[in-house]
């Protein structure tokens, strides 16, 4: 019989659907890699709206089950381990990633043990929180304008929602691609994103973007129909056989019928792990042409406050939670 004790970590376990007080911090069973896994010791991991709203009971709850378990996709760490068949990372690289989305990942930990290749090394210009900030929110950004839309130079994009994770990365991919592009944003972000790469900024505050706003190739909606109508709004400012990519809340039925009488197209849309691209947005990062907006950082302990903070604030850029493990 085995002596070994069974190695443990510190994660952000929930025991139940509810608010934000259902996260608490708590020894649990550190991961082992098997064949072909990593073990990563996590230094930071970023907070995403589908964190709280799957604490909450929907989001990725559906694909989880029922609690317990461990919040968060986001993470940036270092290798520890190596499971048999691992060639393209070794212990001690630097990498970050988003494993394992829609399923369990458990970021909110001290340790995540995920497929290699789901992992890239991270940029680095940058330190593991900021690292930690980019694996969810760019790859949607990327993966939404590069293979769900295939923007093109000289096209025009729409990002709405364009001060938040997503949104900043959208500007700013849409930007390195050559398109022209269009945000929408409090007042208060639009210095901002201009130094970003928006070549025009909207204060959905007090302006109908639909008013202002003609001939767009592509719209990246992160806000969808539950506020104001805004998909549908979308759908006409798009050219003649333009695209909506619907991020948070996918296509309705009425959305699809309203779209196809105007001749335009929209498109439901879920991020998935994505190794090479993350490689490819640490070079455009280490290269100066990506930044990352990291609003705030909480010790894990303060998750709560995390998503308390996400849920009821408008976010410039990113939330990151710091793990005890970077001592």
């Amino acid at each position: 019989m085995s002596t070994e004790k069974t190695k443990t970590m510190r994660a952000v376990v929930q025991d139940a659907f509810g608010g934000a007080e259902v996260l608490r911090v708590q020894e649990v069973p550190q991961p082992q890699p098997l064949p072909t896994e990593v073990l990563v010791r996590v230094h930071a991991a970023g907070v995403n709206p589908v964190d709280w709203k799957t604490r909450s009971g929907t989001g990725m709850a559906g694909v989880l089950g029922e609690p317990p378990f461990v919040l968060g996709w986001d993470v940036s760490g270092v290798v520890e381990a190596v499971g048999f068949g691992v060639t393209t990372l070794k212990v001690g690289d630097e990498v970050y990633g988003m494993p394992w989305f829609p399923r369990a990942a458990g970021g909110y930990a001290e340790y995540v043990a995920a497929p290699a290749r789901q992992f890239a090394r991270k940029p680095v210009t940058v330190d593991h929180e900021h690292a930690a900030a980019v694996p969810l929110a760019a790859l949607t950004a990327w993966q939404a304008l590069m293979d769900t839309a295939g923007l093109r130079a000289g096209q025009r994009v729409l990002v709405h929602a364009a001060a938040g994770g997503v949104g900043h990365f959208a500007v700013q991919f849409a930007r390195h691609l050559g398109a022209h592009v269009v945000a929408t944003a409090s007042s208060a972000r639009h210095a901002w994103l201009k130094e970003l790469g928006a070549d025009e900024v909207i204060d959905y505050t007090s302006v109908r973007f639909e008013d202002v706003v003609r001939d767009i190739d592509v719209v990246i909606d992160l806000v969808g129909d539950a506020h104001d109508k805004t998909s549908l709004r979308s759908l006409e400012v798009l050219r003649p056989g333009g695209l909506l990519v619907a991020i948070p809340a996918g296509v309705s039925p009425e959305l699809a019928d309203a779209a196809a009488a105007r001749g335009v197209r929209v498109s439901p849309f879920l991020v998935e792990p994505d190794g090479p691209a993350l490689t490819r947005i640490a070079g455009l990062v280490d290269a100066g042409k990506v930044a990352i907006e990291v609003e705030e950082v909480f010790p894990l302990e303060r998750a709560a406050h995390a998503h308390m903070r996400g849920e009821h604030g408008r976010t410039r850029g990113k939330l990151v939670l710091r793990t005890a493990a970077t001592a």
